[in-house]
């Protein structure tokens, strides 16, 4: 379902992002001074581009357990998690943002997606008991850098001891988001987010991932995955990967050379040695860190080397995410912890 364009973008100072989010604001005339308010945890980022789906009836969280990745059966009130939806290959279809509030289960995707989870999940109803509706043009999503408990509380970064950034995001009628934003303080726009998400190296679907990605390589093991639940579509493949500890590729940070001209564009060929290793994602400018960006590059590349981006330097860091990561068992173990040293 389209959604109009935000009312915050007619906020005083307010500059449009570009496409998928040209409907919220890039930044409202300070970037960088919206970063360090961020970080201090003072603001708001319009995130009323994402689309939001609603799951009710008694069943719902059984449902979708034996769907996604996830463990949900017994998901309490108010935690909020992560799912995946992966394809027959695991691959990566779908990641969504999950809360329960005791009568409904509430999802939020990147921005056009919400057809297409809603589209799936009615196909695999059956005759199961539930309800499933694309509600983007009545709600709104909005985050905040806190983790307090909310009552419409979703989170993008959980509070996970991986992770180096909390924050939650909130649900809104679409009707009263002004009006949420005048008592949250200032806004900050999408490139603050942005900034600091990748700084803390939290990939975003469909922008640091692609069609083959699975979920190894981008670090949702750690916040998307239950290990331990039964089958679901893709199941195989994260079983599989998992204990041989070698999934294709892995998502580095990448800190680029501040003195070029230009920053790489969303998509730029990564190369190692002059031969092409992977494919940046987002690249944004961070108050303190300087030009930033995440990347997709292939397993054997050690993180040590020195990679180029359009002609740009760039260092690699292991995010958060994919440290955290459960180990492999056995031999997969020891090829995991020979990658991270650059055997």
């Amino acid at each position: 379902m389209s959604v109009e364009t935000s009312v915050l973008l007619s906020t005083p100072g307010a500059v449009a992002a570009e496409p998928p989010d040209e409907r919220i604001a890039w930044h409202y005339g300070d970037p960088l001074a919206e970063q360090r308010r961020l970080e201090q945890g003072i603001g708001l980022v319009d995130l009323s581009d994402r689309g939001v789906v609603r799951v009710t009836g008694a069943a719902r969280l059984g449902w979708l357990h034996d769907l996604t990745s996830q463990f949900l059966r017994d998901l309490p009130v108010g935690t909020p998690t992560e799912l995946l939806v992966l394809d027959p290959n695991g691959r990566v279809e779908t990641h969504a943002n999950v809360v329960d509030d005791g009568t409904s289960t509430w999802m939020t995707v990147e921005p056009g997606a919400a057809g297409a989870l809603a589209g799936y999940l009615l196909r695999m109803r059956f005759w199961t008991e539930v309800e499933v509706e694309d509600v983007t043009a009545a709600w709104a999503a909005a985050w905040e850098p806190v983790a307090t408990p909310h009552e419409r509380l979703l989170t993008t970064w959980l509070p996970h001891p991986a992770l180096p950034l909390r924050g939650r995001e909130v649900l809104v009628p679409r009707a009263e988001l002004a009006a949420y934003a005048q008592g949250a303080g200032p806004l900050a726009g999408r490139w603050a987010y942005d900034a600091l998400r990748v700084a803390a190296g939290v990939p975003r679907p469909g922008v640091d991932t692609d069609e083959r990605t699975i979920p190894h390589e981008a670090g949702w093991l750690t916040t998307a995955v239950h290990l331990d639940k039964g089958c679901y579509r893709g199941q195989e493949t994260v079983a599989r990967v998992h204990n041989l500890g070698r999934p294709p590729r892995r998502l580095v940070l990448l800190h680029l050379d501040g003195s070029a001209e230009t920053l790489p564009a969303g998509g730029a060929q990564v190369e190692a040695d002059g031969r092409p290793v992977g494919t940046v994602g987002t690249v944004v400018q961070h108050h303190e860190l300087g030009p930033v960006a995440l990347a997709l590059v292939k397993r054997s590349v050690p993180l040590d080397a020195r990679l180029l981006v359009a002609g740009v330097a760039a260092a690699q860091e292991e995010p958060a995410l994919l440290a955290a990561a459960p180990e492999p068992p056995g031999a997969g173990r020891a090829a995991r912890t020979a990658l991270r040293s650059g055997g």
